[in-house]
């Protein structure tokens, strides 16, 4: 039998040796909020262009890749978007990729169809889901979907898939000064005892449409000191090499919450991401400012060993460390937009 490269036994390497373990998957790159950080509604309006559907990956295509990069070594894949659960049939999606051995199926989403689909993609095979909310308070969340979503449609969206078994539902909050900060407590007293962990992101000068400032961002561990004060926590050992999140359980037993820190804290060092856009763009970054090709490779019918040798130069060559870097001055650089690569 012939010997596997490096590549195809998990050990590829960018070059600060970090390895290649996760692909986060965009399956579209529409959405039915605007929310401002993301897709402001004065760029993303009723003009703009989204992409045509004949540039947009196949189930069949996206499957593909996502073979290739299970070869890599990749065995967590998270279907993202825009709003992913926008994809007519994304459960077949599921489906498919649920087929790859020893390997992690997670989606990201707002929520906003989760009740209405969270029984079909539990039963495709999805492992887990995690769902974007930023406030629990409706009129707050009416201003920041800014289509006037109520935050209840959430909510039991969240509750059907836990009964789904979709566990544990992770709930992200992307935190802004003067916006949101001031409901930390009542936000994970709501969600403290559940079962669903609730993780505080700091917010991020993602894409360039959001305005970002340093002034605008509550540190991580100002959100746990406000949170702290009110219920007792402490820290918890990370779950897995890369994990994003810096854990805290309640000293009582109550669960658990999370803080991402990418602002204050950066954890470039251990960053093992991919992202596929919906057209077929890898990225080895979400603050990076363009993607290389991969489905003009793919349409033209190459094989599976091209795709990996483009795959691997990409990962092998990648040294990618955007936060660790973060000035004011590069938070002015034009970067790819969240709503295109999935965040």
């Amino acid at each position: 039998m012939a010997q596997r490269s490096d590549s195809e036994t998990g050990e590829l390497r960018d070059r600060f040796s970090r390895p290649l373990s996760s692909l986060r998957i965009s399956v579209t790159d529409r959405c039915n909020f605007r929310c401002r950080y993301c897709m402001p509604k004065e760029v993303f309006g009723s003009d703009f262009v989204f992409l045509p559907r004949s540039e947009i990956l196949s189930f069949e295509e996206i499957h593909r890749l996502a073979r290739v990069f299970h070869r890599l070594g990749v065995r967590k894949f998270r279907l993202t978007g825009g709003e992913p659960l926008l994809r007519t049939d994304r459960h077949v999606l599921v489906e498919m990729l649920a087929t790859l051995p020893e390997s992690e199926v997670a989606l990201t989403t707002n929520g906003a169809l989760l009740a209405q689909q969270a029984g079909a993609l539990a039963a495709a095979g999805l492992n887990r889901v995690t769902v974007s909310l930023d406030s629990i308070d409706d009129d707050l969340f009416h201003q920041l979907n800014d289509v006037r979503f109520p935050v209840e449609e959430v909510l039991k969206g969240i509750g059907i898939a836990v009964e789904a078994g979709l566990v544990p539902v992770k709930v992200n909050a992307v935190v802004k000064k003067g916006v949101n900060d001031s409901q930390l407590v009542e936000f994970a007293d709501h969600f403290r005892g559940s079962g669903v962990i609730l993780r505080f992101i700091e917010y991020m000068d993602v894409g360039n449409t959001n305005g970002w400032r340093m002034d605008d961002v509550v540190s991580g561990a100002g959100i746990i000191e406000r949170i702290q004060a009110a219920n007792p926590l402490e820290p918890i050992e990370p779950s897995h090499p890369g994990e994003v999140a810096k854990r805290w359980r309640y000293r009582d037993g109550e669960g658990e919450i999370g803080v991402i820190t990418s602002v204050t804290q950066p954890f470039c060092g251990d960053c093992s991401r991919a992202r596929l856009s919906a057209d077929g763009r890898l990225f080895t970054c979400l603050f990076a400012l363009e993607g290389v090709d991969i489905r003009e490779l793919l349409r033209k019918g190459s094989d599976d060993d091209a795709l990996i040798e483009l795959v691997s130069s990409i990962w092998k060559r990648r040294q990618d460390r955007y936060s660790e870097l973060r000035t004011r001055a590069t938070a002015k650089q034009r970067r790819v937009e969240m709503s295109y690569i999935g965040g």
